[in-house]
């Protein structure tokens, strides 16, 4: 690891935590890789945080004066933002719950309200998780406010629209895409949710916004993380999103529940490695990781190898796959676009078998699927 990925995590560390007070920075560090990872990642609210916390603890740093104001700049920027976001958010749930329907707000800032700083963390789209009967009301309430609306996933009921200049995804069910053991427990979560009320809360303003219970939402933001790693590339913020869930509700999380979860899904060997991810680059502190005994010098070693892996794929693909050379969609016809998508595709596959061998192979076949159906159907 380079010394400026070094830092980039210690920074990341210290953001999300709390300080390493032996922590040393000196005037031959790569700020500006450092910023460009902080972007590719979008942690830039994070490391900013970290920055903070170590002044703050009288630790010396060296980040060049423009640099870091450009720095500040764009983190307020974030935070503006998500001030109009859950501004948003407020409007489109007050405007279902008028037409007698309500959704929970899944991902997103919902999640946010995990870190010590909500309004720091990089925001995306605004994700609604609604009942049968209410995915329809929503889409009858919402369709024609949209300035755009995307082509249905009637089966899977996901619906993706702009209004207002914000993207909104309406999700009838939280669909993996990886297999039918995994889509099992998602339906189990969505039984619990509408059918048995098992749900949290978060106070956005005066509105009270729903959210799945912690348990449901570590094991779907998990599922989530996964479903991108396969298919297109995962980024830390994701995964750190993660993390914050699992360390706030550490003390009342129901670990026994979430373990029944990951097994019947198979997600186990997942689970285990990126939790090690967490401890070893994101700082995770070791006791409160749920369903990781890292007592065993064995198991730690197997599972931080498996770390190791994941953690060179995210920094080489970027947040999401960004770092992909994607030149091929401005370059060629359709079907070779999504010749060249569905041959990556099966590369990254085969790069994952080195870490879960089994799982990439039983994955392999519906993600296959799923790329070629979209092929058929004339998306992407």
């Amino acid at each position: 690891m380079s010394k400026g990925t070094s830092v980039f995590f210690s920074l990341l560390n210290a953001g999300l935590w709390d300080v390493n007070s032996d922590m040393r920075v000196d005037g031959t560090t790569e700020w500006n890789y450092i910023y460009r990872l902080a972007q590719d990642q979008s942690v830039q609210g994070l490391l900013l945080q970290g920055i903070e916390k170590l002044k703050a603890k009288g630790i010396e740093l060296s980040v060049p004066q423009v640099l870091l104001l450009q720095w500040i700049g764009e983190v307020q920027m974030i935070e503006q933002r998500n001030k109009a976001m859950n501004a948003f958010v407020v409007e489109l749930i007050e405007k279902l719950r008028k037409n007698d329907a309500d959704a929970l707000l899944v991902k997103g800032q919902g999640v946010a309200q995990c870190y010590e700083k909500p309004l720091w963390r990089c925001s995306g789209d605004v994700d609604l998780f609604l009942s049968d009967s209410n995915y329809e009301i929503a889409k009858r309430v919402l369709v024609p406010l949209a300035s755009e609306v995307e082509t249905e996933y009637v089966g899977s009921k996901h619906l993706g629209m702009t209004i207002d200049g914000w993207g909104v995804e309406l999700h009838g069910h939280l669909y993996s895409g990886l297999s039918s053991r995994v889509e099992r427990e998602l339906d189990s979560l969505l039984y619990e949710t509408f059918y048995s009320g098992q749900v949290r809360f978060w106070m956005n303003g005066q509105t009270q916004i729903f959210l799945l219970k912690a348990e449901n939402d570590a094991f779907y933001v998990f599922t989530h993380i996964l479903q991108h790693f396969y298919k297109e590339g995962v980024g830390l913020r994701q995964i750190c999103d993660w993390c914050r869930l699992l360390w706030t509700y550490k003390d009342s999380l129901n670990s026994e529940l979430l373990e029944k979860r990951i097994r019947r899904a198979g997600l186990m060997s997942e689970w285990k490695a990126f939790g090690a991810l967490a401890i070893e680059y994101l700082g995770f502190p070791k006791d409160a990781m749920p369903l990781l005994d890292v007592r065993s010098k064995k198991e730690d070693v197997r599972w931080r190898k498996k770390a190791d892996r994941i953690m060179e794929f995210i920094l080489k693909s970027g947040n999401m796959g960004h770092n992909r050379d994607m030149s091929h969609f401005s370059k060629y016809p359709y079907l070779i676009r999504k010749c060249v998508s569905m041959g990556r595709r099966i590369g990254d596959l085969i790069n994952h078998a080195r870490i879960f061998p089994l799982d990439s192979l039983r994955f392999f076949p519906r993600i296959m699927w799923n790329g070629m159906r979209s092929a058929v159907r004339g998306e992407g």
